[in-house]
């Protein structure tokens, strides 16, 4: 694994740890759990953007067309 993707599992799982926290406690705090959440899209987004789209491969059809051949 390289590091940018340790960093983004890090903030992925400490930002849902921070968030599920904040919420559990008996009075909510509610900076702590929008820092939890940010940072846990944060990971998400760093992690989403290195995926390949579906769109950026060529099209492929299942219809072959024949040449005619000339006569």
């Amino acid at each position: 694994m390289n590091r940018s993707r340790i960093i983004n599992l890090i903030c992925i799982v400490f930002g849902g740890l921070v968030a599920f926290y904040a919420q559990a406690e008996k009075e909510n705090n509610t900076y702590l759990l929008i820092g939890g959440i940010v940072l846990l899209f944060f990971g998400i987004y760093r992690t989403s953007r290195n995926i390949p789209s579906k769109f950026d491969k060529p099209e492929e059809s299942f219809i072959k067309t024949e040449k005619e051949d000339e006569v």
